[in-house]
């Protein structure tokens, strides 16, 4: 008997969109149409593939009007930033650019007896598991490369964002993507789990919680089958003694704050240097201050609900377990949080690594700033995190920007900037945020795999 999921809307409490999950029976049919179809979508030209997923790119983009209002409903985000697109067509097309060059031939040598080379030949059917905080973006790192180097992909979404694989898949099929290449799926947990365990699929991508990732590689223990993972972040904002102090208060709160914290990479801790301390938490409480929280389809708002009760109640529990045990919280409640999905944004200080909001990910609008004397001290409280995703650095110093990014233990090292996936770079972390890497030549790397060929031209 298959579950009934359904998106509760952080705007009212409302049901806003309900989808019956597919049998077991059903879904392993799904996954054998996309095997059916892999071998004769990876026989396309490259560059045939390459136009019919950047195709459907496009037709994403034309929905873009219904899809902002529509995630405004699924997840809170505000209507006045206008969606995704900018995101989700910048990391196709650098895919798209790249794919020709990424998934060549490697030569190794060739003469008279012997021709060597490796080639990237896909996995098969590659199964897409998206997080609902940027539906579209995070769907996009895997789908496209995927699609493009010759996997079938079947992408599950959250509950939360329940209509994006739809809107997805309708776009690419309406630019010719055939409907088996590309299929959106609507799957219980323990149904996702017995494909995995039956190798249903040939690699999976997961974003999401610790927990999920977990899951995902227990279903696939002792099959084989890869699993890449994007999991918790708790990312760490240093700002040194020569930093441009308004550009790291602006770009640092920017980077807690929007989308009301929920971001993969945000910023959930700051270590100021202790010259600049006070002017940098001054400045950052007068933005926080000018926040407008309200109804994300209204114009004025800057700052949403979160999209889930749940998920800010977490919040306000790390919040009050702070202050409950010393730190000071500096902005007070606004008139429209209503203890439930809208919460006000927090800046906390006098906070210590015993507490949980400095070491759980909050994925919430709060962070937590400390005053540091030093680089050694600040790459000790950086790296005191069982997660490894991001790291920004705020000096007018390259040469000390690599030296102190050598030492922290993170996927990416940010100089003068935070929170931004730059797709000609890889997309990876470390520890407990998990293990892969998407978007870049990486990034087709992992969703393909190598196979060598010897061929002796010469036997006697």
């Amino acid at each position: 008997m298959g579950q009934t999921l359904k998106c509760i809307s952080p705007i009212d409490g409302s049901v806003y969109a309900e989808r019956d999950t597919l049998s077991q029976d059903t879904a392993f049919a799904a996954t054998d149409r996309a095997r059916a179809a892999q071998t004769a979508w990876a026989a396309r030209p490259l560059a045939e593939r390459t136009e019919l997923v950047m195709a459907g790119v496009a037709a994403v983009g034309a929905m873009n009007d219904e899809i902002v209002p529509e995630l405004a409903h699924m997840m809170g985000r505000p209507v006045r930033f206008g969606g995704e697109f900018g995101g989700f067509n910048e990391r196709a097309s650098h895919m798209a650019s790249i794919a020709e060059e990424a998934l060549a031939d490697i030569e190794v040598g060739e003469d008279a007896t012997f021709k060597r080379y490796i080639k990237h030949v896909p996995h098969g059917v590659v199964l897409v598991v998206a997080p609902w905080n940027y539906p579209y973006m995070t769907a996009i790192n895997t789908v496209a490369p995927a699609l493009i180097a010759g996997n079938t992909v079947v992408l599950k979404h959250a509950t939360q964002t329940l209509l994006v694989g739809e809107r997805m898949a309708a776009a690419f099929h309406s630019a010719g993507v055939p409907e088996d290449v590309f299929q959106n799926v609507f799957l219980d947990h323990d149904t996702t789990s017995e494909l995995i365990a039956k190798k249903a699929f040939n690699f999976v991508n997961f974003t999401g919680s610790v927990g999920g990732g977990k899951a995902m590689e227990r279903a696939a223990a002792g099959t084989f089958t890869g699993v890449g993972t994007e999991l918790g972040g708790k990312d760490p904002g240093y700002v040194m003694e020569d930093a441009d102090l308004d550009a790291a208060v602006d770009t640092l709160i920017d980077g807690a704050m929007f989308n009301s914290g929920q971001c993969c990479c945000g910023i959930e801790r700051i270590y100021v240097h202790e010259s600049q301390y006070d002017a940098f938490l001054a400045k950052a409480i007068a933005i926080v201050k000018g926040y407008n929280l309200g109804n994300p389809l209204e114009e004025a708002t800057t700052i949403g609900p979160m999209a889930n009760v749940r998920f800010a109640q977490e919040v306000r529990d790390q919040i009050a377990e702070a202050v409950e045990a010393g730190a000071v919280a500096h902005i007070d409640t606004m008139a429209e949080d209503d203890g439930g999905a809208y919460l006000t944004p927090q800046i906390l200080t006098n906070v210590t690594h015993d507490m949980r909001v400095m070491q759980d990910e909050s994925f919430g609008p709060v962070v937590g700033i400390m005053k540091v004397s030093s680089d050694e001290e600040a790459i000790e409280l950086m790296n005191d995190s069982q997660f490894g995703l991001t790291a920004s650095l705020w000096t007018q110093d390259v040469d000390r920007a690599q030296a102190v990014g050598d030492q922290i233990e993170t996927g990416t090292v940010f100089m003068n900037r935070a929170d931004y996936l730059d797709p000609g770079l890889c997309w990876t972390g470390c520890k407990d945020t998990g293990r892969g890497g998407g978007l870049s030549v990486i990034g087709f790397h992992n969703l393909t795999r190598p196979k060598s060929y010897h061929l002796k031209k010469v036997t006697s």
